[in-house]
C-alpha cells in the first residue's frame, strides 16, 4: 500500500493545488507534466521524484524542505487526534459504512483497525480490514469488478496491472469506489461478537483475539492504551 511519506506528499501537492485555485491541467501545464501525472500523484498511486515535486511546488512558488521526526511519532498525534472525536465521527470519517452497505449481505467480519475503532480504540483506519470466506471468494470478485476495484502491485508501488481475484499472488488489498479494501481470506469466518453504533450493527473480531491475531492492530492498541494512561495521569 502507498507509504505515509507518498500519502503526505500527495496530500500537500493537491492541498496547495486548490489553495492556488488550479486545476490538475493548469498546474500539470505550469510544470511541464502530464495532468495524469498530477492525478497519479494527488491518488497516492504514484511515488513522484524529487525532480518532479520540486517543478510541482515551484510552478506554485513553493520549494520542499525536508524534516526528521522519531519512528512513527505521528502515530501518536495521530491518536491523540482521534480520541477527541466520537466514535461516530470516528467511523464516518473512515468511510466504513460506506464498503458495508455496498457489500450487502456478502458474509464477512469486520478485523483490524476496523475492529479495533468499532470497539471505542482511537486508532487509526486507512483501509476497511473484513474477513472473507474463499467459499465466497467468486462473490467478493464480483464484488471488486462491480466497484471498479484495482489490486495493489508491491512492484509498482501503485494500485492496478494485477488480476482482481484473491486467489491470485499478490497482497489482498484493493481499491473501489467506496475507499480502499484489505481482506484475510479465510476457510472459516472468526469467531466474531456484535457491536452496536447508532442504528447499525457490526460482526467484529474480539479485541483480544485481534492482539493475538494481527500485529499491526495490536501495536496500535498498545500506543492507544499508553497514550490513554499518559492522559490520566
Amino acid at each position: 500500500m502507498p507509504s505515509r511519506l507518498v500519502t503526505l506528499l500527495s496530500d500537500v501537492v493537491r492541498r496547495e493545488r486548490e489553495a492556488h485555485e488550479l486545476s490538475q491541467r493548469e498546474l500539470a501545464e505550469l510544470a511541464s507534466v502530464s495532468q495524469a501525472t498530477v492525478a497519479r500523484i494527488e491518488r497516492g498511486d504514484r511515488s513522484p521524484g524529487v525532480d518532479v515535486l520540486e517543478r510541482l511546488l515551484a510552478a506554485m512558488g513553493l520549494q520542499l524542505t525536508v524534516a526528521v521526526e522519531p519512528l512513527d511519532a505521528h502515530l501518536d498525534a495521530r491518536i491523540d487526534e482521534l480520541a477527541a472525536r466520537p466514535v461516530a465521527e470516528r467511523i464516518a470519517q473512515a468511510g466504513l459504512d460506506r464498503v458495508l452497505d455496498r457489500l450487502g449481505d456478502l458474509p464477512h467480519v469486520l478485523t483490524g483497525s476496523c475492529a479495533a475503532l468499532l470497539q471505542g480504540a482511537a486508532v487509526p483506519v486507512t483501509e476497511i480490514e473484513i474477513a472473507v470466506r474463499w467459499a465466497d471468494s467468486a462473490r467478493f470478485t464480483q464484488w471488486l469488478a462491480d466497484g471498479y476495484g484495482q489490486r495493489w502491485n508491491a512492484q509498482w508501488r501503485e494500485f492496478g496491472y494485477l488480476r482482481p481475484e484473491p486467489e491470485e499472488p499478490g497482497e489482498h488489498l484493493w481499491r473501489t469506489i467506496s475507499g480502499d479494501v484489505r481482506a484475510t481470506m479465510c476457510d472459516e469466518l472468526p469467531e466474531a461478537i456484535e457491536v452496536r453504533h447508532g442504528d447499525r450493527s457490526y460482526p467484529v473480531v474480539p479485541l483480544v483475539a485481534l492482539e493475538l491475531s494481527n500485529p499491526r492492530a495490536a501495536e496500535l492498541l498498545r500506543r492507544h492504551r499508553r497514550r490513554a494512561a499518559g492522559s490520566a495521569d
